[in-house]
């Protein structure tokens, strides 16, 4: 009995003792499975818009276990698994290791009773078959009757491998007519009547394939599971490289070559080119060589791999009839050569037999026919066939272009470039390529472009969508700069739209969406996105994510798996040359201490040209930090960083600090967070600020002041003022507020002619004095100007409705930002800069709207930025942005919005108001004014990252039942005057913490989310209740040692709490501290009203101290 199931087990294993085995199977590596709802492809897009599309595309990680597990939001398992991936990437190897595990007992032997292994491209060699006859072929199947097999269809597992191969339709068999399992039928229609459920209705099947497009093959395709193959990972590559030398010195040494090389590392991700690169260095070893790899193609590598592999004579005629054989079966989708095939291209036996040692053929262990020993080789001999071919004939360019005519007719102009054999024939007309080609065969190649051939050839028109992988992956492998550089160009100008698909950002000729799975694809669109001259921004968008919308020509990368330490070395050691790139953005993207140390290594390198980094929301820390400054002291060329939304705290600003005010740093302007960094931090970046009139230190908060709502964008605490005896009598009164303008000189007051200090309500205005040229930003308004010498500017804010309304343009265009009424001397003002709260549309759509005394004028902008539209050398009336509505798109328009969360407490309960509103800083303050008539106190936090769409509908929920009325908001425009759509929430007591998400109604895909700790209850005034102590006495100690600008909170309190006697008797204190207590000695005589003014003033002048001192005391400030 023992020595049976021995012999059995030898028979099973025969059946994998091919080069597969000594290459593949025997060196089994678990690979990347990525389980997804559609396929990968452009077909996608005909969705309804691109973030449905690559929603759909998103998946996740899977074991080769779970491939026929239910979803985790269905029960039914899966019956028909498609595994799809790239050639080479290990799909087949992967069904034969599922069929070997089964037959081990190690997977699914709960489900299936049998699991048969068919390779396509041997049933395609067969004519006829009967079921039984089919089942037959799997020579591993246990003695079994073949109707106890057939007894219970639901416990079957038809594996079939290379589905696509060969050339055939796979009809369903009418079902009307019942066959019989001994009936013979034409193979194309037995497999078309299995995958039709026409037989076996309740058998499972797993099919590999190459391309997604399955459906033209397979009529009766269905809704299958899509799995997507993806290679290796690190990991796992070394782990293949272990198991493929037997000797571990030799593993370790093999490896740590490919590992110091990350162009071939990135590659060997690839089983396929693991295994060729593994055999390249065992040969190395074998012949007492040193070990040299410096391949960085699969192409250059497949000639390595040729030229070791070729005895030292010169093979000529026999290894051109190699290269037509494979060709030939190219064209007729043939893998499997019988001996007389092999005969008719001039190969003997003594000949083969060299290939078959050679390992570049191999025999079918259970036939008489011969195949390749990958496909990829087959297609590599095939590609050059296709030029050794032409180069003989004497037709010039006409047998040329009959070549990739038949190609195109092969794989069809759709999938023209995801051909590894055109891939190949890139790398082949390569300069190095045409170098080892002439030295292998001893001619001399005479050959045009393959991309002027491709052109002549009128493949080109046909392939719609050009900005594809597979065109890429075909660009990489040629390698030939000037061509990369004319094709990229060549491409803007031939890529079309569908009218319909207007409306999708992927489709505007600005932006340019691919999804990526592997570190190969990102190597390779990265490689080539360098030489596109119209591309300056590359955006990476890891799981999903995304950072700022800017207009600048794009292309955007989206990836649904992790991207790893590996993926970042990739990405950085590429862009060691930017070539056209400007601009980089990995916001959104978790990156880790090796990961940013990689990417400084690159910002240093002379030839890395980068100007704008964003890295906002990448967890950075103030670890981080010291590298980020190494960067600035390098001379290099950033000019722009936004680090918002990172975690770097006073030491990570403090190291920055030294970068910065080392002479080599170019920084010009750096994006920060505002509200974690304490007042002496602050106060280094005001001053390195005032040094450096050419930096930009623009501050971003997620906080808010206790009563007083400030925006989203806050600026830095301004500098005391020179004079502590300015006028405090006249109706112009000095801010100092979030209001104020930074410029060269540091912060300017705006100055507002009114006592009420709210510059955005309609018909109020203010005035700002710049003192020298320069450009002045308002973080606040957003509002920025450009000045050619020092100016009064005279701001106000005006309502649309009252404007526009009288206009035809509110059907045809949209409010995109506030409506300034801005009065300045003709000529002092070189471009203003109007805010607009647009995501990504095509620039074209913005106009600036004019409203004069003889009508409106409609001007087109100078130029259009994230969050601005530019007017340079501008005149001034009532103006503000509008976007033009495009038929096509209706109001489906991407916006940058905000949200706004309110709340009151009091004994009884907790009330939360919640807005989503467009980010326009006059609505912003409409409501701040409205809630706060209320006593409703704001809570910032981040707004939602992605463009949200003007018109649709979100829905509000939380973590606990709470009552939310209503529970859906509509992302609308409404003018400040209006009022504004709010969610109420009634939470209690708010006795645990809350969970508060916004959702897209449609999708349910989530867009904010909000985490809110119980909120202390502020109890109502009672006659007998003590009354709760004062801010101000609360925090007495610590606004005594703190407070380092007490002359200007003197000034405010000058009159209104302190006499003249006091006011100077305060003031001649030496030191601060002093002055504190003295201001305090005075506080027994004044009344809580007096201590409320002492509060604001002090909150107007030192607003970090005061938020920071309020968020310790549990966000409670009595009285004040």
């Amino acid at each position: 009995m023992k020595n049976q199931k021995i012999k059995i087990k030898k028979k099973n294993k025969q059946l994998y003792c091919t080069w597969e085995t000594r290459g593949f199977l025997q060196n089994f590596t678990q690979l990347l499975l990525l389980r997804k709802s559609c396929p990968r492809g452009w077909r996608t897009l005909v969705r309804e818009s691109w973030h449905e599309c690559v929603a759909e595309e998103r998946g996740h990680l899977i074991e080769i276990q779970d491939l026929f597990c239910p979803k985790p939001d269905a029960q039914e398992e899966a019956q028909l698994v498609i595994l799809e991936g790239a050639a080479g990437i290990g799909k087949s190897m992967l069904a034969r290791q599922v069929r070997r595990e089964w037959g081990e007992g190690q997977l699914y032997r709960d489900r299936f009773q049998h699991v048969f292994y068919f390779s396509c491209r041997e049933l395609a060699q067969c004519k006829k078959l009967s079921l039984a006859e089919l089942i037959a072929k799997d020579q591993t199947v246990p003695a079994a009757p073949i109707r106890k097999i057939l007894s219970h269809p639901e416990k079957l597992l038809f594996i079939l491998d290379g589905i696509d191969e060969p050339a055939w339709v796979l009809e369903e068999q009418n079902p009307e007519l019942c066959l019989h399992w001994n009936h013979p039928q034409p193979v194309h229609r037995l497999l078309g009547s299995l995958l039709g459920k026409s037989i076996l209705p309740g058998a499972s099947l797993l099919l590999t394939a190459r391309t997604t497009d399955l459906q033209k093959f397979i009529p009766s395709l269905g809704q299958p599971r899509w799995v997507e193959v993806l290679g290796f990972d690190e990991s796992k590559c070394k782990e293949y490289f272990n198991n493929y030398f037997t000797k571990q010195r030799e593993a370790i040494t093999a490896f740590s070559l490919v590992d110091s090389n990350p162009v071939l590392s990135t590659l060997c991700l690839v089983p396929w080119v693991s295994w060729l690169v593994c055999t390249c260095l065992k040969q190395q070893m074998e012949q007492g060589r040193d070990l040299s790899l410096t391949s960085e193609t699969t192409t250059a590598l497949c000639l390595k791999y040729l030229s070791q592999t070729l005895p030292e004579y010169a093979l000529g005629t026999q290894l051109s009839g190699l290269c037509s054989l494979a060709a030939e079966g190219i064209w007729r989708r043939r893998t499997l050569f019988c001996e007389r095939d092999l005969q008719n291209q001039g190969l003997s036996e003594d000949v083969i037999a060299l290939f078959l040692k050679m390992g570049v053929l191999q025999k079918q262990p259970r036939s008489l026919s011969y195949s390749f020993a990958h496909l990829c080789l087959q297609e590599f001999f095939a590609a050059m066939f296709c030029i050794l071919g032409n180069n003989e004939e004497k037709c010039g360019d006409i047998e040329n272009y009959s070549v990739v005519e038949t190609l195109v007719e092969v794989y069809g102009s759709q999938d023209l470039f995801e051909a590894p054999t055109i891939r190949f024939l890139f790398g082949l007309l390569s300069e190095q390529g045409v170098n080892e080609m002439e030295k292998i065969f001893t001619t001399h190649l005479s050959l045009n472009t393959l991309w002027e051939m491709l052109d002549k050839a009128r493949a080109l028109p046909r392939h719609q969508h050009l900005y594809s992988l597979g065109l890429f992956h075909c660009l990489y492998e040629i390698q030939n700069e000037e061509l990369l550089t004319q094709v990229m160009d060549n491409l803007q100008k031939k890529q079309v739209c569908d009218l319909k698909d207007m409306m999708h950002p992927v489709f505007q000729t600005n932006v340019k969406h691919l999804v990526i799975q592997t570190d190969v694809e990102l190597m390779v669109v990265t490689f080539c996105i360098k030489f596109c001259c119209h591309v300056k921004r590359l955006q990476l968008d890891g799981c999903g994510q995304q950072g700022p919308m800017l207009m600048a020509p794009r292309m955007v990368l989206s990836r649904w798996n992790p991207i790893t330490d590996t993926s970042w070395k990739i990405l950085f050691s590429t862009l060691e040359f930017t070539g056209s790139l400007e601009e980089l953005d990995l916001s959104g993207n978790p990156m880790s201490y090796t990961a940013l140390q990689k990417l400084c290594k690159t910002l240093r390198c002379p030839e890395c040209h980068l100007k704008t980094l964003w890295l906002v929301n990448c967890g950075l820390t103030s670890g981080h930090c010291k590298h980020l400054a190494s960067v600035f002291r390098a001379s290099s060329s950033l000019a722009e960083l936004d680090l918002q939304q990172n975690d770097l705290g006073d030491l990570g600003v403090r190291l920055l600090c030294e970068g910065l005010r080392n002479p080599n740093c170019n920084l010009r302007i750096l994006w920060l967070d505002q509200a974690p960094l304490s007042d002496q931090v602050m106060m280094e970046l005001r001053t390195l600020e005032a040094k450096n009139p050419r930096l930009l230190i623009s501050m971003t908060t997620s906080w808010s002041l206790p009563e007083e709502g400030c925006s989203q964008f806050a600026p830095l605490e301004p500098f005391p003022p020179s004079s502590p005896d300015s006028p405090r009598d006249k109706p112009l009164e000095s801010m100092r507020t979030e209001d104020d303008f930074w410029g060269p000189t540091g912060p300017v007051a705006t100055e507002v002619v009114d006592r009420e200090r709210n510059l955005y309500r309609t018909g109020k205005r203010s005035v700002v004095q710049f003192p020298v040229p320069g450009s002045y930003h308002c973080p606040n308004s957003g509002l920025r100007f450009v000045v050619t010498r020092a100016v009064t500017i005279e701001i106000g804010f005006c309502s649309w409705s009252q404007h526009l309304d009288k206009t035809p343009l509110q059907h045809s265009h949209m409010v995109a930002g506030p409506l300034f009424d801005i009065k300045a001397e003709q000529g002092t003002v070189a471009a203003v800069y109007l805010p607009h709260f647009v995501g990504q549309v095509d620039v074209s759509w913005f106009r600036v709207a004019h409203f004069q005394e003889h009508g409106m004028v409609l001007e087109t902008p100078a130029r259009v930025k994230q969050r601005h539209t530019i007017l340079e050398n501008p005149s001034f009336s009532p103006m503000g942005v509008l976007l033009r509505i495009i038929p096509a798109v209706g109001l489906f328009i991407p916006i940058t919005s905000i949200t706004l969360i309110y709340y009151y407490v009091n004994l009884n309960k907790v009330t939360l108001h919640l807005y989503l509103i467009p980010n326009d800083c006059t609505i912003r303050k409409a409501i701040d004014d409205e809630e706060t008539k209320f006593q409703f106190v704001r809570i910032n936090k981040p707004p939602p990252l992605d463009s949200l769409y003007i018109g649709s509908r979100y829905t509000v929920s939380a973590s606990k039942k709470l009552e939310i009325i209503p529970k859906e908001l509509e992302l609308c425009y409404r003018s400040p005057g209006e009022s504004q759509l709010f969610s109420e929430i009634y939470a209690g007591h708010m006795s645990s913490e809350i969970k508060l998400k916004i959702r897209d109604k449609k999708h349910m895909n989530l867009i904010w989310k909000d985490l809110r700790s119980a909120l202390p209850m502020i109890p109502a005034a009672h006659k007998d209740a003590p009354a709760l102590p004062h801010f101000l006495d609360q925090h007495r100690e610590q606004l005594v040692a703190r407070v380092t600008s007490v002359d200007p909170v003197l000034d405010k309190l000058h009159g209104a709490v302190l006499s003249e006697e006091e006011y100077e008797a305060v003031r001649a204190e030496a030191t601060n501290q002093d002055k504190m207590r003295k201001l305090f000695s005075l506080s027994r005589s004044w009344t809580r009203a007096c201590k409320d003014r002492v509060y604001q003033a002090l909150k107007k002048i030192h607003p970090h101290l005061i938020m920071d001192l309020f968020e310790k005391s549990g966000g409670i400030s009595v009285g004040s």
